[in-house]
Parts: C-alpha cells; sequence; structure tokens
C-alpha cells in the first residue's frame, strides 16, 4: 500500500501534518522529500528546518536511496541560520523581521528556481518550536498565511508540521492552521499504545477548500497503519498486521 498518493501533491496545496509525542511525523516528511525528489530529476523541494540538522535529512536520505547530499533539486534553509541586515534586525533571536527575512529568502530561490510543468515542494518542519522559542502568536500566523500565498503564486506544494501538545483540545495555532490548509494529515499513536507490530496510524482529513470533495480522505475509524523501519515506513490497513513499502 502506498502513502501518500502521488497526486495529492498538487500545486495550491498546503498539507498540514500533526503529531503527538508518542506519534512523531518525521518520517512523513522525510517520506514526501524523497517521493517527490524521485518524480523527477528537475523536481525541486526546499526544506525550512526549524528542528531537524542538514546532517539528519541526509542520513535519513541516504537509508532510502535518495541522494541528497549532491542533489540541485534540494535546497535546505536552516531558520536559525539566516539572519537579516544587520540595520533591519529586530530585537531577539527570531521575530516578525527574521520570519519576514526568511520568507524572502524561500521566495527569491523559488522565483530562480521555476520550472515548467514541474511543482516544487516547500516543507516547514516544525512550526510548533517557533512558537515555544517565543514568536508570537500573531507572527506565526501570518507567517504561515504569507507562505501560503507565496506557494499558491508560485504553483508549489507547502507542507507544515505541527505538534500537537494537548490532544483533543487544539491549540490557538493549530486552528489557525486548520482554516488554510486544504488536507489535514493526522499522525495518531494507537489507543492502545504502541506495538512492535503497529508504530501509529494516519488519518486525512479535508481542509476549508477542500469541502466538495472526498478524495484522499482516510476517517479515524477506517485509519492506515504504519510501522516504522530503519529506512522509511510500513503502511498497511487498520486491523492488518502486514503491508508493503
Amino acid at each position: 500500500m502506498q502513502f501518500p498518493a502521488p497526486d495529492l501533491f498538487s500545486s495550491h496545496r498546503l498539507l498540514l501534518i500533526t503529531d503527538q509525542l508518542p506519534a512523531p511525523a518525521d518520517f512523513l516528511l522525510h517520506r514526501f522529500l524523497h517521493l517527490h525528489l524521485r518524480q523527477s530529476k528537475t523536481a525541486k523541494c526546499f526544506v525550512l528546518a526549524v528542528s531537524e540538522s542538514l546532517e539528519r535529512w541526509k542520513s535519513v536520505a541516504s537509508k532510502a536511496n535518495a541522494n541528497v547530499t549532491h542533489s540541485e533539486s534540494f535546497q535546505f534553509i536552516d531558520v536559525f541560520d539566516q539572519h537579516p541586515p544587520a540595520q533591519n534586525r529586530g530585537e531577539g533571536p527570531l521575530n516578525v523581521i527574521s520570519l519576514k527575512y526568511i520568507y524572502d529568502i524561500l521566495s527569491a530561490k523559488l522565483s530562480d528556481s521555476q520550472t515548467h510543468g514541474q511543482i516544487p515542494l516547500v516543507i516547514l518542519d516544525d512550526m510548533t518550536s517557533l512558537e515555544w522559542l517565543g514568536v508570537s502568536l500573531l507572527d506565526l500566523s501570518r507567517f504561515a498565511r504569507a507562505l501560503r500565498a507565496l506557494c499558491v503564486k508560485m504553483d508549489a506544494v507547502l507542507v507544515v508540521r505541527h505538534h500537537i501538545v494537548t490532544p483533543p483540545e487544539p491549540d490557538a495555532l493549530l486552528q489557525h492552521l486548520l482554516q488554510l490548509c486544504t488536507y489535514h494529515i493526522e499522525v495518531r499513536p494507537l489507543a492502545s499504545g504502541r506495538s512492535g507490530a503497529v508504530s501509529g496510524e494516519i488519518c486525512v482529513h479535508l481542509g476549508p477548500s477542500m469541502k466538495d470533495a472526498n478524495e484522499h480522505v482516510i476517517s479515524r475509524t477506517s485509519a492506515l497503519q504504519y510501522r516504522l523501519t530503519e529506512s522509511s515506513a510500513v503502511f498497511f490497513d487498520k486491523g492488518t498486521s502486514t503491508g508493503v513499502l
């Protein structure tokens, strides 16, 4: 069984991934990258990294036989290494000005790498940690909306990961992201706890802009289960213990 479906990566879409501490969704971010790069030699992917290092992305890609070390298709932007000119820098290491600077960098890279017929992929690996580090909800909401508008303009697909700390109550940032997303991909731990055969389960919900469509939807009652492997994950229908990559 394959997840995600290839046509999930359509332009103008915002795919919101939520996870919880017992079931982190790192593997999905890496899987999205690998699948996208395998679609075409000219496919472009930009990672806005908050919580994972370049070495980690390279290591996981190597195990999945996806070479990103010398690939021009993969561009890594460390959020904490991007600093605006001193005269334009606000107070603190991360603020609305530096977020705008990151936005400007991504905008320039997307403009320079536009390829006819190819959909760029933009991954923001951890929105939640920015809030934990002191970036205001207002600034993050504006940043998310600006990234969404930029990716629509550039015919790109945007993937954003958000950690859920207090399920089932959605926090204010999550509520904002849910209003922006095309699909909400929910990675959840098993109610019975993690086992050797099953690491967690995945549900896919429609966002506000996809109200009249039912494609790709996976309800909680028929959630797709997965088992993590050294290089990726195995997916299978709920209630079974076998699957294929």
